[in-house]
């Protein structure tokens, strides 16, 4: 059996577009459903289709990681820029996140009176902007050569942003805000939960930075749904659709990959699973023990999609934040996605529309199955009530095909109940998992592992990976 040089486990965004700065190599890519995309995948229901998770496509621009990405794989992608990064509802404000920051900040002081909102968003966009004009970000661990490495990205980001890495975002904010009103705090944290996973309470001013500037970059419209984008990015790779990876053996110089279907040899592994999950796949002490090492991040998503009979003009995207929490949520906000009207794929039946909201996936996995289809339907209708509250031209029966998911689905279709991995805070960027591993040959890649969440967070991973593998 002549074995591949590249396996990789899982089409999700460090998965396909590792597999596409590849494709001149022996490279077989696994995945288990028969969408491609992991979290970001789209799927047929009803004759409809649907985003399965929050759609911003962020980060292809000149001089950014993710068009760098593409480019070099030769893909252009058929987006559309959003005119509005976000319509942000809160009570009787509407916030507009755009690109332009005069604009924004006409926005911002109309809603959230400041006299030094001008010197805090200003300090956010220089910061994101310096971080994304740095060229040589690395962090992996295991080897001589991989500390030293990190240590000099380490000294370039001291050198650049000196004590913004250490300062907290907490402790910015009232130094620069003052005592912020509980709406003020509630929108710059609602922002965080879907770039960072968190709050401003635990993590520092780069990091807030980077959370709340990504409107102030291109925003983008997926025509044909976000699976489109992994469609092309593997459309010369060998991809093994519906196949799922059962055990994966390490021999002597590669590793035995075992799915439902057939058996594999290939000299490197490639994870793009939840690094969470990657112990069940191997029955080498060492291996196990290292990925137990990783303790579950327990944030998941309750997502609800359906069809919108309705021929007013929407935005791509909106989010809604309220003033009690969502039930069996740990969020006051949700997010919404709506397809453009234009697109024939995804608004063949009506507008398709996904909401998401955060909640814990301990939640819906530990109830039994009549307490879990109660409180699925309490969290679907909550929201449903509250987007049409905000949506006054919009009636219920405007609202078709709905359907929910919760951690139990996304485990059951991409085998992850967590949607996201720890956030990198203060207290834990030393223990974040690298895309090396002790194992020769065996990486990981995804939202799981440095640097994070998004098409961005994910993007730098995949450059670090793509160097590590090919020297």
């Amino acid at each position: 059996m002549k074995p591949y040089d590249l396996a990789i486990v899982g089409s999700g965004m460090g998965g396909s577009m590792l597999a596409s700065l590849n494709k001149e190599k022996d490279v077989v890519l696994f995945e288990k459903d028969k969408n491609l995309g992991g979290c970001a995948s789209t799927f047929k229901r009803f004759g409809s289709y649907y985003n399965a998770g929050a759609t911003t496509f962020v980060g292809y621009e000149d001089k950014h990681i993710v068009k760098e990405i593409f480019d070099k794989a030769l893909y252009i992608p058929d987006i559309l820029e959003s005119s509005v990064a976000i319509r942000v509802l809160q009570k009787d404000k509407i916030i507009d996140r755009v690109k332009d920051f005069e604009h924004f900040l006409e926005q911002i002081n109309r809603a959230f009176p400041n006299k030094n909102n001008r010197e805090f968003w200003q300090k956010i966009k220089e910061l994101d902007e310096r971080f994304w004009s740095l060229k040589k970000l690395y962090y992996a661990k295991y080897s001589l050569t991989s500390y030293i490495k990190s240590l000099n990205s380490f000294m370039v980001l001291l050198y650049n942003f000196k004590i913004d890495i250490f300062k907290s975002a907490k402790s910015f904010i009232k130094e620069v805000l003052g005592e912020i009103s509980k709406e003020y705090k509630e929108f710059i944290d609602a922002q965080l939960l879907i770039t960072l996973q968190t709050t401003s309470k635990d993590i520092s001013v780069l990091s807030l930075s980077l959370g709340l500037a990504y409107p102030f970059h291109k925003v983008f419209y997926v025509n044909g749904g976000m699976e489109s984008l992994f469609e092309n990015l593997l459309k010369d790779i060998n991809l093994k659709r519906k196949e799922q990876i059962l055990k994966i053996i390490k021999e002597d110089d590669s590793y035995r990959v075992i799915s439902d279907k057939d058996e594999y040899l290939s000299k490197s592994i490639v994870l793009n699973s939840s690094i969470y999950n990657c112990s069940e796949l191997f029955d080498d002490k060492k291996i196990r023990n290292y990925y137990q090492n990783f303790h579950f991040c327990n944030q998941s998503a309750f997502v609800i999609n359906f069809n919108l009979n309705c021929n007013e003009e929407f935005l791509h995207h909106y989010q809604i934040i309220l003033d009690k929490e969502i039930p069996n949520s740990i969020s006051k906000s949700f997010f919404i996605s709506i397809s453009d009207k234009n697109d024939k794929k995804m608004s063949n039946k009506g507008l398709s529309v996904t909401i998401s909201t955060h909640s814990k996936a301990s939640f819906w996995e530990n109830i039994n199955t009549q307490e879990y289809k109660k409180q699925k339907n309490i969290t679907q209708e909550f929201i449903i009530n509250a987007f049409l509250e905000h949506f006054e031209t919009i009636k219920k029966e405007d609202i078709i095909n709905i359907s929910s998911a919760t951690a139990k689905t996304f485990k059951r279709y991409i085998n992850r109940s967590n949607c996201g991995g720890r956030p990198i805070t203060l207290s834990n960027i030393l223990q974040t998992p690298s895309c090396k591993t002790p194992f020769k040959g065996l990486y990981n890649i995804g939202d799981t592992v440095f640097a994070g969440q998004g098409w961005p967070g994910v993007a730098i991973g995949v450059k670090i990976l793509n160097e590590e593998i090919n020297g």
